[in-house]
C-alpha cells in the first residue's frame, strides 16, 4: 500500500471529476487513514450506499441533508457526521459546498482510481 506525501499542498492534488456535479481531491492518507475534500454543486447528490469503513464528516462550506440509516438531518458550516461501518448513508447539496471526509482504514478503491488500476 502506498502512502500520501506528508506535506500535501491542495494546489498539487488533482481535482477529480465524479460527475453529477461533484468533485474531489484525496489528500493525506496511508493505509489505516485517509481525508478527502469532497466539493458539491447546488442539487448534487451523493447517493445513498455503504461500505466496511468507519467515516467522519465535516461540513467546511453550504448546506446538506444528510441521510444515514434511515434518519435525515440538514447540516452546515461546522457541523459533522458519524457514518458506523456498513450503514446507509448520502446526502444532497442544498446549496454550493465542500465535505471534508475522513476514513478508516483506506478507501483502497479511491486510490486505485486515481492510479488508474
Amino acid at each position: 500500500m502506498t502512502e500520501s506525501d506528508v506535506f500535501i499542498k491542495s494546489d498539487n492534488v488533482e481535482l477529480e471529476d465524479l460527475g453529477g456535479g461533484i468533485t474531489r481531491k484525496i489528500l493525506g492518507y496511508n493505509s489505516d487513514l485517509m481525508m478527502v475534500r469532497v466539493f458539491f454543486k447546488k442539487g448534487a447528490v451523493g447517493v445513498a450506499h455503504q461500505h466496511p469503513h468507519r467515516q467522519v464528516s465535516y461540513v467546511e462550506k453550504g448546506k446538506f441533508e444528510v441521510h444515514i440509516d434511515g434518519k435525515k438531518q440538514i447540516l452546515g458550516v461546522g457541523d459533522s457526521f458519524f457514518v458506523p461501518r456498513d450503514l446507509m448513508h448520502g446526502c444532497t447539496a442544498l446549496e454550493d459546498g465542500c465535505l471534508l471526509d475522513v476514513f478508516t482504514p483506506i478507501r483502497e478503491e479511491f486510490v486505485a482510481s486515481k492510479n488508474g488500476s
